[in-house]
């Protein structure tokens, strides 16, 4: 065990962490020829398409150091804050943490609330300066910035660069004198921490481990302390560039198992798994439940897929256990599934993925935030659906969650920002200057009022600059109102949205208007309109597609035209009761995308 080093990486997002990775398995000879590209451990397309990591990847490395043979089980974090769940595992299974920081762009909030979640689970620290072979490379000002978050001395900090090389030697060098050794006791019971799993359609579902204490060897008969069930352990291994059969895990080492597991509900992330023969006491504390902050429907485009597309997120969600989901149906929609993400990129990221990985095509409903509903009688329940709200007879008021946020940005961008902010209903709470042209700024708002596009207006209006972050802390009254968009007098659920009543009239204007150039034109007239209640608040309409039918009428009386066009009036009369108005996918998009 004392040979054994488990850490992680982690920083903001884009500040090198998969390019040092790279360099670190290229020095340690664990990848070699042909399989050296960039990104290595980025295998997913979709990751290598985008230019971010969005799953955890745990590998294997060895090290000689001091003449002594060590082994290093190294966890590449993504650094977005929708996957902040990825990390907050991935730090469970570790001992220590790289914290990764741009010697170009400084300290941002992402690499501040990682570091927060490393320093809670006592892991040792070890301060990297990347891309010091940049021109504009800051790395005095950079290391005073890191001095004052982690409180370490400055020859501590390692001068490191992924795309050359510079400094890699120092960083394993440090990993094996100031990481500790895993704890536990090889000679106690089993207990071993899941802390990822996927689903293989040979093999069954793989389950990616922490032994904590114990030792398991292929064949025994294993216990998941969660779910009660039994298995065989067919194969044990560890992560190598692919997986490598081992007969035996002992304490400290991180592995997978596969013992044929085939239903997805059997693993959850965060369990323990244990021996049959000789069972732990008490489970290992696995990871706090994830909250979801956004919600929206996903449908299947034809009926008969419901089945499937319940498979494929039950398969998604063994991958990516922030993703939660239950059943739900919509008129318009027929049946589906309502999902909490984390935000508004991961809920991008699990539409692309059903697609890509499964083959799934979905549609997916207005995003909105879960809110607390009081009513007249002082029941409480929540609301993650506009459909339901209690009628206004009942409805007593309504709580809507709020966040803190925290911005990070160079000083000529405060100007911008703050009217960013106030307009999405926000207060600021303070500013302090980091350093002589950086700026903290921590705002007050609704959760509903960054769900949408507040992220990419704020990368936008700074020039991607800015950084943000931010978490809950709790529900307030709010003055909401449940927005209906009806066609043709027929409301469509799955436009709906709940939103703030100074907000409505401009959000209601704006969706008929975008709706009524994306609706192809019909037989019949269309009516769009945005309702709150029985309160019409915009209309727009989509006039029919005529066929002349007086052209043959080019002489005689006027009355022989009129006859004609009364006829037509009343077959269009007769075809706008039963005919009925297709909304087309990218309708629905295009609602999200309101700008």
């Amino acid at each position: 065990m004392k040979h054994i080093r488990n850490f992680c990486i982690i920083a903001h997002i884009d500040h090198g962490k998969s390019t040092l990775a790279d360099r670190l398995l290229e020095v340690t000879g664990t990848v070699v020829g042909k399989d050296l590209q960039a990104q290595v451990l980025d295998d997913m397309e979709l990751e290598r398409e985008r230019g971010i990591t969005i799953k955890s990847h745990a590998i294997q490395m060895e090290h000689v150091h001091g003449g002594e043979r060590y082994v290093l089980n190294l966890i590449d974090t993504p650094g977005h804050v929708d996957f902040s769940y990825e990390v907050s595992r991935s730090i469970a299974a570790c001992e220590g943490a790289l914290l990764v920081v741009d010697a170009t762009q400084g300290i941002q909030a992402q690499t501040i609330s990682n570091l927060y979640l490393a320093i809670e689970n006592d892991l040792e620290i070890i301060p990297v300066l990347n891309k010091m072979d940049m021109p504009n490379a800051m790395p005095e000002e950079v290391k005073d910035q890191i001095v004052d978050l982690v409180g370490c001395k400055r020859e501590e900090i390692i001068e490191a660069s992924g795309k050359t090389g510079l400094g890699v030697e120092r960083v394993l060098e440090a990993v094996v004198t100031r990481v500790p050794a895993p704890s536990g006791f090889p000679a106690s019971p089993l207990q071993a921490l899941i802390f990822d799993s996927e689903f293989n359609p040979f093999r069954g579902i793989i389950t990616y481990c922490r032994i904590v204490n114990g030792s398991l060897k292929r064949g025994e008969r294993v216990k998941f302390v969660n779910t009660g069930r039994e298995y065989v352990a067919d194969e044990v291994g560890v992560l190598k560039l692919d997986m490598e059969p081992r007969g035996e895990l002992t304490t400290g080492d991180v592995g997978y198992i596969i013992s044929g597991i085939k239903n997805s509900t059997e693993v959850k992330v965060g369990d323990t798994i244990t021996r049959v023969d000789r069972p732990c006491d008490i489970a290992i504390d696995g990871f706090e439940e994830v909250k979801p902050m956004v919600f929206a429907g996903i449908y299947p485009i034809d009926a008969e897929d419901y089945e499937d597309l319940r498979g494929s997120i039950e398969k998604l969600q063994l991958n990516d256990a922030s993703l939660t989901f239950e059943p739900e149906s919509s008129l318009a929609l027929g049946f589906g599934f309502r999902c909490g993400f984390l935000g508004m990129l991961h809920m991008e990221i699990v539409q692309e993925r059903l697609d890509r990985e499964f083959d799934m095509n979905v549609i997916t409903t207005v995003p909105n935030v879960m809110y607390i509903a009081h009513t007249t009688k002082g029941e409480t329940f929540e609301m993650h659906n506009p459909s339901d709200m209690p009628a206004p007879t009942v409805l007593d008021y309504i709580e809507e969650p709020y966040i803190r946020a925290q911005v990070i940005t160079p000083a000529e961008y405060i100007g911008t920002i703050m009217t960013l902010c106030l307009g999405k209903r926000g207060t600021l709470l303070k500013q302090q200057y980091l350093t002589g042209n950086r700026v903290e700024i921590n705002f007050e708002m609704p959760l509903a009022e960054i769900v949408f596009d507040f992220y990419d207006r704020l990368k936008s209006i700074t020039k991607g600059y800015a950084s943000f972050d931010y978490f809950q802390t709790g529900y307030r009254r709010a003055n909401l109102v449940k927005l209906d968009i009806l066609l043709n007098g027929e409301p469509v659920d799955a436009l709906s949205a709940l939103i703030h009543f100074d907000n409505a009239y401009a959000f209601g204007r704006r969706m008929c208007e975008k709706l009524k150039e994306l609706i192809p034109r019909q037989q019949f007239d269309i009516a769009i309109q945005a309702a709150i209640g029985a309160k019409i608040i915009a209309r727009e309409t989509i006039k029919a597609v005529r066929k002349d039918v007086t052209a043959k009428c080019y002489g005689g009386d006027i009355t022989r035209k009129r006859k004609l066009l009364e006829k037509q009036k009343k077959g269009k009369k007769r075809m706008k009761q039963i005919g009925n108005v297709e909304v087309p996918q990218k309708a629905f998009l295009a609602v999200l995308k309101l700008d």
